[in-house]
């Protein structure tokens, strides 16, 4: 029997029925082909964070009535490949739990193996807003149900209903989110001016995770635009994390005109750049003039971000020649200086 090597092996060893997801930038599937080339050494891992590949693994092993979760931060190096000790320690770890051929495994040994992720370096929790999206893409993806929060978020947001809006579950927005269509997101753009700013905010921490339309961006933009004017910065950052979902002619061009200011461009809206829409930044000006503006905050972590986007395969050579043709006199060059003193 050929040695199980890697976590792909296991998985088809085993028989799992199985879906991937990336946790690191944004809530979204996974294919096992992108895991096997990673774990292969053929492949940059494509959507890192903070030097990890972030993974939520939902997965059944034989006869298991109800879905596993795990989740799962693999080490980058460099370079973006994977460092494969901790992993390996991880897959031994699991080969003695199971203590037999994987492909025996019953629902008996379903607790046996979801307690790996205890005391488990590779296992992290995600923030609220993931774990929400996670459930609600993986009942959509599973033929399952949306949970019971959705249907007041449904009457909520189509203003067919006087609710409570603190009533209202991060669990329902998730579920609304993943589930929309053009017509909710129509419905959405209008009424997205008269939101409450918390509704507003957990909302677009759902929204960024998705793909959105021109009416539905616009909309973004302009209660973002607002709640800047107003001073509401948590809900100006909000709605920026939330339009990187959008074509880059939207996105991109409010992007260039957020830069373009130097007074808007403080720690937090440039992390929401760099985090949520960061291939927004995959352009021969928008890129280097957001490094520069980086640069040029005090109060943001340069090299922390800068290192982040350029371990994104398609970023890594356009922030590595940003960086190396930086004028020594300008923001970038003095940040650069700064840490070889």
């Amino acid at each position: 029997m050929q040695p199980i090597n890697t976590l792909q092996d296991f998985f088809v060893r085993s028989g799992a029925a199985v879906r991937l997801y990336h946790l690191g930038r944004r809530v979204e599937p996974c294919d096992m082909a992108t895991l096997a080339a990673f774990e292969a050494d053929e492949l940059a891992w494509p959507a890192p964070w903070q030097g990890q590949a972030r993974l939520g693994l939902v997965f059944r092993l034989g006869n298991m009535r109800d879905p596993l979760i795990w989740f799962l931060a693999l080490p980058l190096d460099e370079q973006g490949q994977l460092v494969p000790a901790p992993r390996d320690a991880f897959l031994q770890r699991l080969l003695e739990t199971l203590g037999r051929s994987v492909a025996s495994v019953g629902r008996e040994d379903g607790e046996a193996v979801d307690n790996l992720m205890k005391d488990n370096p590779l296992a992290f929790t995600p923030s609220l807003p993931f774990q929400a999206l996670l459930h609600a893409r993986a009942s959509l993806d599973l033929g399952m149900a949306a949970s019971q929060h959705l249907e007041p978020v449904e009457a909520y947001l189509s203003g067919q209903q006087e609710i409570d809006w603190q009533a209202l579950g991060l669990q329902g927005l998730a579920d609304f989110v993943v589930r929309m269509d053009a017509d909710d997101q129509a419905r959405l753009a209008t009424r997205l001016p008269a939101l409450p700013g918390e509704v507003l905010t957990s909302l677009c921490y759902c929204l960024e995770h998705v793909a959105i339309g021109a009416d539905l961006a616009r909309a973004l933009h302009d209660r973002g635009e607002a709640a800047a004017r107003a001073g509401d910065i948590e809900a100006f950052t909000a709605c920026v994390r939330a339009v990187a979902g959008a074509d880059s002619d939207l996105a991109g061009a409010w992007y260039d005109e957020l830069l373009a200011d130097a007074d808007a461009c403080g720690p937090d809206l440039l992390a929401a750049m760099a985090g949520r829409g960061w291939h927004h930044l995959e352009d021969a000006q928008r890129l280097p003039h957001f490094l520069a503006r980086l640069a040029g905050c005090e109060d943001a972590d340069f090299m922390s971000v800068a290192r982040d986007l350029a371990l994104v395969p398609r970023l890594r050579l356009p922030v590595l020649m940003t960086l190396r043709e930086a004028a020594p006199e300008s923001p970038i060059g003095r940040r650069l200086a700064a840490l070889t003193r």
